[in-house]
């Protein structure tokens, strides 16, 4: 844990729900290829909008496509998954005023209505429901008489504040827990990731309560976990001038209750959130790049620089400076600022949310940087132990994307390299300075040992090709399969066969599992086949010419593969 003196609690929006002030940075995104799984997609309605947010956590290579009758999107998900989606909408949208935002958790599309004040009754041109579409009910609601719900939903909030005891201070500064008053508490769902990776929808509670010591995400940071009386908060998110807290049992409004925070969790987000501050300060002090926007992650943040490359020359000079001053101890403080006070011109930040509400807080680094902020932060730079810039990566539209760590996940990488360097030497047989070397030497005798293979395999099927020529078996359908070999391989056994009368059926790859298939004779006959084998293997593929080839997901049903072509040979015999 880190140093109980610290102010952790800044930007948790503690004190009276209509007091609470949140102000982010826009959130960071890239650029994609085109995939082909589903990313889960969350929608609602509005007046002049349709809104959707495509959930993937730690996206890169994200492209959006926004079109008058439709919408493309894709991305890489952590672990390196590519994700795609094509909606083809309900109705005809304003694809000119229409826009996205990248966050950390999500991607959320504002896609501007043709017809305003015209309601969707769904997002798909089809009446269908894909698996990976849902409502999202959190947003939902019927704004149609739109002014009369929202004066009901105030009256209800103020009856309910009525209920509930005198207002008591908000949390202190170095408060692990508070007590507080339950305001309302009402039936809701969360979209998660469960165990198994698959996205989940948990039935539980929206929960307010009269102030709060957790952190709803925003500003670029993921939000706060905790506990209510002992029971466990599993989100915490805006909602206008509140935060909700997600729980999966009831809280009685007006019941006081203990609110605890993840001490660690938040002592990360701290750690991660100020040394960006820090970096990016530093970084427009030496270089002129501006912050166009920053992502902290799960396992590294990201901050988006105003910049089409940064060296390695830059990059080491920044990370000098920030872990100098780092070690200069300078104190970290915050300060609230009306609107209209004329200092709010001299601090740094991208504007304001548009239902924001309430004083400016502002995030001082003594002698280095003032910034508009909602999150939290360390009290001192000293708090953020050191900083470990990993490297740079390609933005979108001439910008680079600066790696960092910072605090305790520079301890844990470390701890991690150190592990991986102590295995690679009992595997290599050599020192760590040694490693790289060794590495390149397996690497070449690989290539070699490949390169020898391939013209063993080239060798061997054109045997192949000439033993099934001369087979007393040759004609009308010929089949092979053979665990080993690739593409290359299959092609050259038709090539050395060369005919045009007989269907060559090949196969490689597992017997029950996945392989390749290639299916070769008179073009007119693999043009009708060629698709049909593909779907009985449960696979797909193409070709031209008197070839067709592929991909397949199940070898274990090669046999009926072989007895369509058969069947297709005896009835084109037949009727010849």
């Amino acid at each position: 844990m880190g140093p109980r003196t610290s102010p952790f609690l800044r930007g948790s929006c503690w004190g009276r729900p209509q007091d609470l002030k949140i102000a982010w940075a826009p959130p960071w995104h890239g650029e994609c290829l085109w995939p082909r799984q589903h990313a889960q997609t969350l929608w609602y309605d509005r007046p002049k909008y349709v809104f959707m947010k495509f959930c993937v956590e730690d996206s890169t290579d994200v492209h959006v496509l926004i079109e008058d009758h439709r919408i493309v999107f894709s991305c890489k998900n952590a672990d390196g998954v590519e994700l795609y989606n094509e909606i083809e909408f309900y109705a005809k949208v304003n694809s000119k005023d229409s826009q996205d935002k990248h966050s950390c958790r999500s991607i959320t599309c504002f896609v501007r209505k043709w017809k305003e004040k015209v309601a969707w009754p769904r997002l798909t041109k089809e009446d269908i429901k894909p698996v990976w579409l849902s409502v999202d009910f959190d947003n939902w609601r019927d704004w149609e008489g739109d002014e009369e719900v929202e004066l009901a939903h105030v009256e209800h909030y103020a009856e309910l504040l009525k209920k509930v005891s005198t207002k008591r201070p908000p949390p202190t500064m170095d408060d692990l827990d508070f007590t507080t008053t339950v305001v309302s508490c009402s039936p809701a769902e969360l979209q998660t990731e469960g165990s198994n990776g698959k996205k989940e929808v948990l039935s539980g509670f929206q929960v307010v309560l009269e102030d709060t010591l957790l952190f709803p995400e925003g500003g670029g940071q993921p939000d706060d976990r905790g506990t209510i009386n002992d029971i466990s908060v599993l989100r915490v998110s805006r909602r206008g001038a509140q935060a909700d807290h997600f729980t999966q049992t009831p809280l009685i409004p007006g019941s006081q209750v203990l609110v605890r925070v993840d001490w660690e969790r938040r002592f990360d987000h701290m750690q991660q959130h100020s040394g960006q501050h820090l970096i990016t300060a530093v970084a427009d002090h030496l270089f002129e790049m501006k912050t166009t926007s920053w992502c902290l992650g799960r396992f590294r943040s990201i901050i988006e620089l105003d910049s089409p490359s940064v060296t390695a020359e830059q990059v080491a000079a920044i990370e000098q400076n920030v872990n100098e001053k780092i070690r200069d101890r300078l104190p970290v403080n915050v300060r609230e600022l009306s609107l209209d006070d004329p200092e709010v011109e001299q601090v740094r930040g991208r504007g304001l949310p548009d239902d924001h509400a309430g004083p400016i807080r502002v995030i001082t680094i003594q002698g280095v940087d003032s910034n508009m902020c909602c999150g939290t932060h360390v009290s001192n730079l000293s708090d953020l132990q050191v900083i470990k810039i990993l490297g740079t990566e390609k933005g979108k539209k001439n910008k680079t994307n600066l790696i960092f760590l910072a605090g305790n996940r520079v301890l844990k990488w470390m701890e991690r390299s150190h592990g991986t360097e102590k295995a690679l030497t009992t595997l290599l047989k050599c020192g760590a300075e040694d490693h790289v070397e060794a590495v390149k030497k397996l690497q070449n005798s690989t290539k070699l040992l490949q390169k020898n293979n391939l013209n063993l395999l080239r060798d061997l099927a054109v045997h192949i090709a000439h033993s099934l020529r001369d087979s007393s078996d040759w004609g009308g359908v010929v089949a092979l399969h053979r665990k080993e070999g690739d593409s290359e391989f299959m092609n050259i056994i038709a090539n050395e066969i060369g005919s045009e009368e007989t269907i060559l059926f090949l196969t490689v790859g597992d017997e029950k599992g996945a392989g390749l298939f290639l299916l070769a004779g008179p073009a007119e006959a693999v043009e009708t086949l060629g698709p049909r084998v593909a779907e009985v293997l449960e696979g797909k593929g193409a070709g031209k010419k008197g070839r067709f080839q592929g991909k397949a997901t199940k070898m274990s049903r090669r046999a009926e593969a072989q007895a369509l072509l058969q069947d297709y040979v005896s009835t084109q015999s037949a009727e010849e």
